[in-house]
């Protein structure tokens, strides 16, 4: 499977992100789905996601818990702008094979004035393949920006 190749697995309501978006794209195709205040980013694991065993790589799912818990976070503060990660933890429960959608939930949410708290999860179906936390650190720039959109449209989807 490459990135060219026509995915046929991912659920309703996700969208594909378009490419240009640093490390994200490392996990092309990616897609999101966000619903109010919740942020979702799945896969469909891929060769390139792949470890050397054939399951998805620790890295590739520790880069969807990354970028779903700052989702969460920055949606519920408000911000426009990506926060950095200054913390990050995950543990792998199961495994996920090529050819599975993997898809990070961000469940619980919480913004301060200074950092945003995100717990999650990584599942297959019902199958919970990871855990996660995470805290992003709202930068002082991007405390002047918060409330005054809820979206980018490229991570944030743009209000309609």
């Amino acid at each position: 499977m490459s990135d060219k190749d026509t995915i046929t697995n991912v659920p309703s309501g996700f969208q594909r992100l378009p490419e240009g978006l640093g490390f994200t794209d490392n996990l092309q195709p990616i897609y999101r789905l966000v619903e109010g205040q919740g942020a979702s980013f799945g896969i469909t694991v891929g060769p390139r996601h792949c470890n050397t065993m054939g399951i998805c790589h620790g890295g590739a799912l520790m880069t969807l818990a990354d970028i779903t818990a700052a989702t969460g976070a920055n949606l519920a503060h408000g911000v426009v702008t990506g926060s950095p990660t200054v913390h990050l933890n995950i543990d792998f429960i199961s495994s996920a094979r090529q050819g599975e959608w993997v898809h990070a939930v961000a469940e619980q949410v919480t913004a301060k004035r200074r950092f945003g708290f995100c717990s999650g999860g990584i599942y297959s179906g019902e199958r919970v393949i990871a855990r996660f936390s995470g805290t992003v650190y709202f930068r002082e720039d991007d405390l002047r920006q918060a409330g005054t959109a809820t979206g980018d449209g490229v991570i944030f989807p743009t209000e309609n």
